[in-house]
């Protein structure tokens, strides 16, 4: 499946090494379908190797192997509503197709898992087409949110947009030492105030900043203090009202950062997170580490929330937009 994606007439890939043949062959501007395939290993692994198993088991379609194949799914942290919908529907275009063989099931169940990850809003990255922008970036301690604002900055600058951080999680210690530094690594400005200081003002500073020098992007570090969620609503709604009254033409986004590898804690952040901002996408960090990259599926699925950049690697560039068809190409 994953070879079709390069618009060739062949059978799909069934192994690691027959889909590394395909990459080698692949013109470089096709990269980022590399980088997607190379990333999700250990999630493609966990899924598709023992959707494959499952299936090399059954000589014909029964209960027996829908159960099988849900209890994959499952484990590989689709969550439970995600795979039930799933093998319904794989139930009946099983049925409606007159399929018997097992090993076509993988492809149908594919299929499904697309159509399950559309949502009503687009997908990708950030639409860079309307500056200037303020972004607000979220998220609690050590999910990544420094690395993926440097990086984001480091994105933005090279689609030819110019960019400014503001150093805002104040209250979090080496917070804005460490946004300093990926600021540099991005060649981008940083506005910052003393640890300890008012975010808002830093905000505040920080917009006038972009507006005296004409800046396109305003990438705001701030704050993630789960704990006190009363605490956070207020501070956030403090920063919007800054906002509001400073640069009201600015298109604002929200982005709220999670760690793939945590699982169920990441999902609950995202639940908790939606209830005090309105988070307009999720960057979903370390994704490469974890076996168990059908998150992704449970955040779109059961929060609509869409993913907006993957996080694939420790390098500046590999902060990835994220393509739902691409997604489920490199893991099943």
């Amino acid at each position: 499946m994953f070879k079709n994606l390069f618009g060739k007439k062949a059978e799909p890939v069934q192994t690691e090494e027959q889909a590394q043949e395909v990459l080698e062959e692949t013109p470089k501007q096709e990269g980022f379908l590399t980088g997607f395939f190379k990333g999700l290993t250990k999630t493609r692994d966990n899924i598709s190797k023992r959707i494959d198993e499952v299936l090399s088991g059954y000589v014909k379609i029964d209960d027996e192997m829908y159960e099988d194949l849900e209890d994959t799914l499952v484990s590989a942290d689709i969550g439970m509503d995600a795979t039930l919908e799933l093998i319904d529907e794989l139930r009946e275009v099983i049925r409606e197709k007159k399929i018997t063989d097992p090993s076509l099931v993988k492809g149908e169940l594919g299929l499904l898992l697309k159509d399950l990850m559309r949502t009503d809003e687009a997908e990708g990255g950030i639409d860079l087409s309307q500056t200037p922008m303020i972004l607000l970036v979220v998220g609690v301690n050590g999910v990544g949110k420094t690395t993926s604002i440097g990086k984001l900055a480091a994105k933005f600058k090279a689609q030819g947009k110019s960019v400014q951080l503001a150093a805002a999680d104040t209250f979090r210690a080496a917070a804005i030492d460490q946004l300093r530094e990926w600021a540099n690594r991005a060649k981008v400005e940083i506005i910052a105030q003393s640890e300890g200081s008012d975010p808002a003002a830093v905000i505040f500073d920080g917009i006038a900043s972009a507006k005296s020098k004409g800046t396109d992007i305003l990438i705001c570090d701030t704050a993630g203090r789960l704990h006190n969620k009363k605490n956070l609503m207020q501070e956030l709604n403090k920063i919007h009202r800054i906002i509001e009254r400073e640069y009201p033409e600015a298109k604002k986004q929200t982005l709220l950062v999670l760690d793939a590898t945590t699982g169920q804690n990441a999902l609950s952040q995202a639940k908790e997170f939606k209830e005090v901002a309105d988070i307009s996408g999720v960057i979903l960090t370390k994704l490469d580490g974890t076996a168990k990259g059908g998150v992704v599926v449970r955040i779109v699925k059961e929060y609509g929330i869409p993913v907006r950049y993957i996080g694939l690697g420790e390098g500046i560039d590999d902060l990835m937009e994220f393509d739902a068809e691409v997604f489920v190409d490199s893991i099943i």
